[in-house]
């Protein structure tokens, strides 16, 4: 996991309204991934359709970077390799894991989350990277 629900896991106040994740893109795993999906009833999301558009998928998952979906448990984005990061390899070094919602997760370190968030320098990245910084620094400092 990485993103704004990553960040919000650290202690972030700034709500998203999505997962972000990024899987290992072994074939066994993105068969995994895909029957996940499809007992989510997953779907594609767009601007013009926030309720998504059905899409047939398999482990083949991995040819798209990116996917933004809709789920029956609300919206989640799959990324392959997040701004400033090579993708699960290199996130899950650091990863912490951590039950959410009691689901045994990992979840990329805080200084990944905020190294991803620099790069992608988007408006809404950039607004709650003082917040992250500031958090990151007070949890290196008590340990």
């Amino acid at each position: 996991m990485i993103g704004g629900f990553a960040a919000l896991l650290y202690g972030s106040p700034y709500i998203t309204s999505d997962i972000d994740i990024v899987p290992e893109r072994g074939k066994v795993n993105l068969d995994s991934l895909s029957d996940a999906l499809r007992k989510l009833n997953a779907r594609v999301w767009t601007s013009t359709e926030p309720k998504g558009v059905a899409f047939d998928h398999d482990g083949r998952l991995g040819e798209v970077d990116i996917w933004s979906l809709v789920t029956d448990a609300g919206r989640l984005d799959i990324t392959f390799s997040p701004s400033g990061t090579t993708g699960f390899e290199d996130l899950s070094r650091d990863a912490e894991p951590m039950a959410v919602l009691d689901v045994p997760s990992h979840v990329a370190s805080l200084a990944d989350v905020i190294r991803s968030k620099e790069a992608a320098g988007r408006d809404k990245d950039r607004l709650v990277l003082p917040v992250l910084r500031q958090i990151l620094e007070e949890t290196t400092r008590s340990d």
